[in-house]
């Protein structure tokens, strides 16, 4: 298995004055300094986002002229239609303004369109059956937002049009309707172009009601569901949107939500942004994938306890038979990469294939090759696909250079959805191919540390549990992760039917415990008694009415140090803090000196051949410790600000080791 690349700061972690003033941990000050934040108020405003950090409705374009058409289909008591999608933002979207129009007098008819035989957005079939019904009015949630051939076949039969989405707008003009609420128009300037279409939709009812308040009483638990599903960056007022949510989902949930958190088991545990993500979302979900959306509808729109919870079991049996399904599909297409690593996007394609769940298969190819991936499901000659990102390669834009290709495509830099005949797959491959060449992003890493941590200390129950105040986590507002290096493996134990891991590892001399869930010994390179890295998130722990912390580890390897050791040879004095629990004794000075008088010694014009120059059984940091103050002190001389190519140095007078500003600075830490 490739090992995946890591990027560890070795800066001396900040904790800005003000915020210790204000009673922040060190450890909750450091974080919040590495996502800007160094004010009070800064620091107040986002652990008590509120109602008070909403925006005006009015500021996204064309809101007035939006709520303007509902306010007279209310006045003239019209039947009206909203138009959502099968995901899950989709149907809290439709569940959302259906409600509120309803709770106005109005005949409004939810409609979902079917995945598998309707595919994504606005039809001129579901048009004509609308129509049929009677509707005046269609405002689309989620979705819309490039359906112009859509918009002007409605506008023929009379129907008006109202969009309300949240998707990128594409080329092109705006599709012709009564309104176009979008953030990410080109001439709109409200300050959140981060909304989810459920956010889109919450604004809309706001507008129409002429205040916030009432909305968000009765529907930021869909609102928070509908935000972090489909990964909405958790920063401003989606944060505040979803903390609203979160609260709501655990003091007053809707009948439908709460019967699946039972259902689900989450009713008990504390909830958060990843009960949502891990537990509600995928259930909701189910249901668009399979073709069963109305059984999600009914499940948020439904006033009765004893239909909740037969449909809360209905979307978690689904669920199960989703996960069935998804994972038959990886392992076909697994078995159709077999036997060659691809080195360009991934594009694979069956007729066998569940179409609702292809774009989770996707998903786990596009983590297991690091690479962009996309399966494509035929009925006949027409095509219909599921991409996903890696790395940061911008999907809509590489769909964009390919369109000749395909008869249709959408969604965003990292998921999209793409239709194309069959007998254009072979030049749609060549064409990704040639572009993803072209456009290969330069390799990320895939383990970000946020944090080194070098002092048991900032490891506290206290420093740790301050870490909830940043919740919820999400996208933009990750959960942040630490790193320890070097460290001593003093036991890993099997735990969960040998399915995952519990280790111990020495810090200074103490004694951390951790858990890796889903990884065995075998898989970690490393034995009891080496040095490893270690990426982890801390936890607090709770059992039998004690507390403790625990290290949630997300990544592990044996020590690599290569990279504190190049900052080390360059004299890069900021990374010397993180040096410092290899700081050198007298001992092994004399060591290094003895391999330095050696004649015609020079050590190497590389990290790694300098590393390999070092005596043996001397840790790798400690040896070019040795060498930066060794220089510091005129016994070796370089040609370069490195120690590179460095040789011995004779001098007459005596060196005064211990009076170098290196050893001063190793000493303090």
């Amino acid at each position: 298995m490739r090992e995946k690349i890591w990027k560890i700061p070795y800066e001396r972690p900040e904790a800005p004055e003000e915020l210790l003033r204000i009673g922040c941990p060190p450890l909750l000050a450091a974080v919040l300094k590495l996502r800007g934040v160094t004010r009070a108020g800064q620091a107040e405003r986002l652990f008590h986002a509120g109602p008070d950090s909403l925006l005006d409705p009015l500021l996204l374009q064309d809101m007035d002229r939006a709520a303007a058409r509902l306010h007279r289909a209310i006045a003239a008591g019209e039947t009206v239609a909203v138009y959502g999608d099968y995901d899950v933002d989709g149907i809290t979207s439709t569940c959302l303004l259906t409600d509120y129009l309803r709770s106005k007098g109005l005949r409004c008819l939810p409609y979902i369109p079917s995945r598998d035989n309707e595919g994504y957005g606005l039809n001129t079939a579901a048009i004509d059956t609308l129509h049929g019904q009677g509707v005046s009015l269609m405002v689309t949630v989620d979705c819309g937002i490039t359906a112009r051939e859509e918009a002007a076949y409605a506008r023929t039969l009379g129907m008006d049009l109202v969009i309300t989405d949240h998707h990128e707008c594409g080329g092109g003009p705006l599709p012709e309707a009564c309104a176009v609420v979008d953030p990410k128009r080109e001439d709109d300037h409200c300050p959140n172009p981060y909304l989810a279409g459920v956010g889109v939709a919450m604004k809309l009812a706001c507008a129409c009601e002429g205040e916030s308040e009432s909305i968000l009483a009765r529907y930021a638990d869909l609102v928070a569901v509908g935000t972090v599903a489909d990964v909405m960056p958790l920063i401003g007022e989606n944060r505040a949107l979803v903390q609203l949510g979160l609260e709501m989902l655990r003091e007053r949930p809707r009948l439908g939500l709460a019967a699946m958190l039972r259902e689900s088991g989450l009713d008990e545990k504390k909830l958060s942004a990843s009960s949502i993500g891990f537990g509600l979302a995928p259930r909701l979900n189910a249901a668009g994938r399979l073709g069963q959306t109305d059984i999600a509808l009914q499940l948020l729109m439904t006033d009765d306890p004893d239909e909740a919870a037969r449909l809360a079991a209905s979307l978690c049996e689904l669920n199960r038979k989703r996960q069935s399904i998804e994972t038959e599909i990886w392992q076909e297409a697994n078995a159709m990469l077999e036997g060659r690593e691809p080195d360009g996007p991934i594009v694979l394609c069956s007729d066998r294939w569940h179409q609702g769940v292809i774009g989770i298969a996707a998903s786990r190819l596009a983590e297991q090759y690091s690479l962009p991936a996309i399966m494509i499901c035929f009925h006949g000659e027409k095509g219909k696909g599921s991409c996903r990102s890696y790395g940061g390669f911008n999907l809509f834009d590489a769909l964009s250079a390919c369109a000749e290709h395909l008869t249709g495509f959408g969604g965003h830099a990292l998921a999209a959805g793409l239709n194309l005949r069959q007998d254009q797959l072979p030049a749609f491959r060549r064409a990704l191919a040639d572009y993803y060449r072209s456009h290969r992003p330069a390799p990320q890493p895939e383990v970000l540390c946020d944090l080194l941590i070098t002092d048991p200390a900032l490891l506290s129950l206290d420093n740790v549990s301050s870490l909830e105040r940043l919740e919820p986590y999400g996208s933009e507002n990750p959960r942040p992760v630490f790193c320890l290096s070097g460290v001593t493996v003093e036991s890993m134990t099997s735990v969960g039917g040998g399915r995952h891991l519990r280790l111990r590892v020495d810090l200074r001399g103490e004694s951390l415990e951790g858990i890796f869930f889903s990884h065995t010994a075998r898989d970690l390179g490393f034995r009891e008694g080496e040095r490893a890295d270690l990426a982890f998130t801390p936890q607090v722990n709770e059992f039998r009415g004690s507390r403790s912390v625990q290290l949630l580890v997300t990544a592990a390897r044996p020590h690599r140090p290569e990279a504190l050791c190049e900052a080390i040879l360059e004299g890069r004095k900021e990374a010397l803090w993180a040096a410092a629990p290899w700081c050198p004794q007298r001992a092994d000075f004399v060591r290094v000196w003895r391999l330095l008088e050696r004649p015609g010694f020079r050590l190497g014009g590389s990290c790694s051949s300098v590393l390999r120059q070092r005596p043996e059984g001397m840790e790798p940091e400690r040896f070019c410790l040795c060498l930066a103050v060794l220089r510091e002190a005129g016994l070796l001389q370089a040609e370069s600000p490195s120690l590179y190519g460095a040789a011995i140095e004779p001098r007459t007078e005596k060196a005064d080791l211990e009076a170098t500003e290196l050893l001063r600075l190793l000493h303090s830490c």
